[in-house]
This record gives structure tokens, C-alpha cells and sequence, in this order.
């Protein structure tokens, strides 16, 4: 699995560098980013550039990382594909998380 994990000036960005989010990864890339998730400080970006598929059990690591949040941090997807943003709005989490749709200051 391919996740790169930087600090950033206001926020944590995670990419990962995968076509699939499944169930053969999920567990994985959800247990490589959970500990940079629960610590205090910047928000997290979750960017899901290079992700073609998603399927439950990647939406459910997605699911889990938010459910880890510190209160007062926030985490943000952005980069998602029509396919990944299909299944956000098919089982209606578009609703839940919050999307970027633009670089947060120094991103890349």
C-alpha cells in the first residue's frame, strides 16, 4: 500500500497512492493513519486523487478515521474521482464529511 503522510503548515495531508480503496487494503491504510489522526493539532486532508474504486470496507476506513478525530479537528476529502464521489452520495456521507475542492494553504 502506497500512503504518504506529510505535515503540512496548517494541517496534516494524507495521499494515497492507490486505484482501490477495498478490503484488501482498508484495514491497512486505516491502522498506517489512525495514529496521525487521533493526535491533537492541524486538521487532516484526505486526498483521494488516485482512487478509482471504493468499496465498503474503504468507505468504512474513511468512516473510521473521522470517528478518531479529536474534538475540534476536522478532516476534509478532496481530489475524489466520480466513482468515489458517487458511492459518497449513494450512501449519502457527502452529508457527513466536508470536501475540498481547493488547495488549504502550502498542500500539495
Amino acid at each position: 500500500m502506497d500512503v504518504t503522510i506529510r505535515d503540512q503548515t496548517d494541517h496534516i495531508l494524507v495521499q494515497l497512492a492507490e486505484s482501490r480503496l477495498d478490503a484488501a487494503i482498508a484495514g491497512e491504510f486505516k491502522d498506517k493513519v489512525r495514529p496521525h489522526v487521533a493526535e491533537a493539532g492541524p486538521d487532516l486532508v484526505l486526498d483521494l486523487a488516485t482512487v478509482e474504486f471504493l468499496d465498503s470496507s474503504g468507505l468504512g476506513a474513511v468512516i473510521a478515521l473521522k470517528k478518531a478525530l479529536p474534538d475540534g479537528k476536522r478532516m476534509f476529502l478532496r481530489g475524489l474521482t466520480p466513482n468515489v464521489e458517487r458511492v459518497f452520495k449513494l450512501t449519502r456521507m457527502d452529508q457527513i464529511f466536508e470536501f475540498q475542492t481547493k488547495d488549504m494553504g502550502g498542500a500539495s
